[in-house]
């Protein structure tokens, strides 16, 4: 069960500041050191620490005794640490095969809403579908060019901390795919800097188009070429009442484990299923959406990103286990999915970041008066058990997208820029304002995650940061007391935001606890044994349990990105720091009744005034 909730944490990463230079990325791999296994005492200490502003003394206590026998001399605890400290010796990286396995490919929970993070990106100054095909045209060259770069090594290998990051997962972002089974998925990667996929699919009116971009020479199609081809799948894809063939991917993974292997019994489907996994990437074509206030613009266009709306609308136009999905609207809309086995914030950043510069550019290369072949239509052959599967997928998605509350904001008032003067790292203030704004509203703090990005080492993935601290539930209590002094609030602000970024540091350089608890336990199971008593802890399950998710974009752009929370009774809170303002995605599901998106918003709207009121107040 809780390595279930672990199952869809591993979000979007906490943006420390980025440096490229021009190395070659091929090489990063070799340059960086392996992850280290952190000390089991150190783990077992910084796990205490972390229950303690979340349970009362008798348990603190009880927990405090378990964790102690676990690390004794002699112990379960050293003699698993040993197991772990063996496997680091004798693999490219002790945990992230463990992590993407029992966090993504052994979850069964839908990827729509659930796992794949959506990025809104700003809207484009087009409103029809003559915009949408030359926007998407240009999107196409962009992408198709930033593989190049990965393909050829010419990615600058980034730094962080004047440390070289391992740049492993980019050659993964294309001609990826996850692909479901019955108990467990796996992800097949037909990317290949020679002779690897040619093509990109690109799916309109719920119909899917095989669309080679690149020429026999192996020279990708210009600008114009990429267009009339484009013009040519619209011209193709008129009918709106084919079957939505996407839906499926948005199930529950057993389920559509199960109807993905009745599928490939035809012998039509499996070529067509195989076209799109083998794919560089996905591009949506979604059709017009009903036009909403600019008020709450942002929040349903997050929405049309992360699940296409609903069955009635573009949520057929997805394949939920495609690694990288673009998503173009007609009205300027536009935004990125992506699915988290393969992809990962920071890579993927540096994707949109590319795409951004070169959809900037005026496109001077005419079109070469070469026929191209016409783009391949993907059929399906449905029989009554497919329909019946696609019938009862739409189903389950309309009602996940129904219980689905969004909120975004953007908040005005400071940005990054504001806590840096004061010497506070934007991204520790903006953590400490969630848990206080949770607390408003619900009177009490609980376990939240951010993430920081373990790309310092060879084969690095995620740990978590940890909130609340035990500075942190200081202030928390005290802010609202007017009993306690402006400066004493102050410096109790100081002492969390101090304490959240050194929880950042240590995680950033490979001792978190998540990853190393997590460790310990599936080194257990992996030698036989009963999984240990520290982990069945009632306290265990709360320090897990998390009822916020939160995640920063690390993009230089005013996108918002959102994702599902991990719990039924949690809340995922996205957020963009920009120099003067700050982006925010909050969700949350209707059917828990404690928990409100919109409350939690307006919630943490008038908190982050409140701080800033506390760090300059008004003369």
């Amino acid at each position: 069960m809780i390595l279930e909730k672990l199952s869809r944490a591993n979000f979007v990463l906490r943006s420390t500041a980025l440096v490229r230079q021009a190395h070659s990325s091929s090489s990063s791999s070799t340059s960086v050191p392996p992850q280290p296994v952190p000390p089991l005492a150190q783990t077992l200490q910084k796990y205490l620490t972390a229950l303690q502003p979340l349970l009362p003394p008798d348990e603190f206590e009880h927990t405090r005794k378990m964790v102690q026998r676990f690390g004794s001399p002699g112990g379960l605890g050293k003699q698993l640490q040993q197991g772990l400290e063996k496997r680091a010796r004798h693999s490219h990286n002790w945990i992230t095969d463990w992590w993407v396995q029992w966090a993504y490919l052994e979850s069964r929970q839908p990827l729509a809403v659930h796992s794949n993070p959506a990025i809104s990106l700003p809207r484009q100054d087009f409103s029809d579908w003559r915009g949408q095909l030359v926007f998407a045209a240009k999107l196409i060259s962009a992408v198709l060019d930033f593989k190049a770069r990965v393909d050829s090594g010419r990615v600058p290998v980034e730094y962080m901390r004047g440390r070289p990051l391992c740049m492993e997962l980019y050659p993964q972002l294309f001609s990826s795919c996850r692909v479901p089974g019955p108990k467990h998925d796996h992800v097949v990667h037909y990317g290949r800097p020679r002779r690897g996929p040619t093509h990109i699919t690109v799916v309109r009116n719920y119909q899917f188009f095989q669309l080679d971009v690149y020429n026999s020479d192996g020279t990708p199609l210009t600008q114009g070429q990429i267009h009339a081809q484009l013009c040519r799948i619209r011209s193709q894809s008129w009918k709106t009442d084919k079957e939505p063939m996407g839906i499926l991917t948005s199930e529950h993974r057993h389920t559509w484990g199960q109807a993905y292997n009745r599928l490939l019994h035809d012998r039509i489907n499996k070529e067509s299923v195989r076209l799109i996994e083998k794919g560089i990437f996905t591009l949506c074509l979604d059709s017009p959406v009903m036009r909403i206030s600019d008020e709450k613009y942002a929040s349903r266009m997050a929405a049309q990103i992360l699940h296409g709306g609903g069955t009635y609308s573009n949520s057929g136009n997805r394949w939920f286990d495609k690694t990288i999905q673009f998503v173009v609207g007609e009205d300027g809309s536009w935004g990125l999915l992506y699915e988290q086995a393969t992809a990962e914030g920071p890579p993927v950043s540096t994707l949109l970041d590319h795409v951004l510069q070169y959809c900037k550019k005026t496109d001077t290369v005419r079109a070469p008066l070469v026929p191209l072949p016409m783009p391949k239509k993907l059929y399906f052959y449905i029989d009554p058990a497919i329909k019946w599967d696609i019938e009862m997928a739409k189903q389950n998605l309309d009602i996940l997208i129904n219980d689905l509350d969004i909120t975004c904001f953007n908040f005005q008032r400071f940005g990054k820029e504001f806590p840096k003067r004061l010497r506070l790292s934007p991204n520790s203030v903006i953590q400490v304002a969630i848990q206080l704004a949770y607390y408003r509203v619900h009177s009490e703090v609980c376990a939240a995650c951010d993430i920081a990005s373990l790309r310092m080492f060879r084969g690095g993935r995620t740990d978590y940061i940890r909130s609340p601290t035990n500075q942190m539930l200081s202030f928390i209590q005290a802010f609202d007391d007017p009993a306690v002094s402006r400066e004493a609030k102050v410096e109790l602000l100081r002492e969390a935001a101090e304490a959240y970024s050194q929880l950042t540091d240590q995680a950033l350089h490979g001792h978190g606890i998540d990853r190393h608890l997590l460790g310990l336990k599936l080194q257990a199971i992996e030698e036989g044994l009963s999984v240990p008593r520290m982990f069945m802890d009632t306290a265990y399950g709360l320090a897990t349990h998390w009822k916020l998710r939160t995640g920063q974009v690390p993009t230089n752009t005013d996108s918002v990105m959102c994702f599902g929370p991990l719990v039924p009774d949690g809340y995922a809170v996205c957020y963009n720091p920009q120099p003067d303002h700050v982006h925010f995605s909050v969700t949350a599901f209707n059917c828990c009744e404690e928990t409100n998106a919109e409350k939690l918003a307006d919630t943490l709207e008038s908190t982050l005034c409140d701080i800033q009121e506390l760090l300059h107040p008004p003369a």
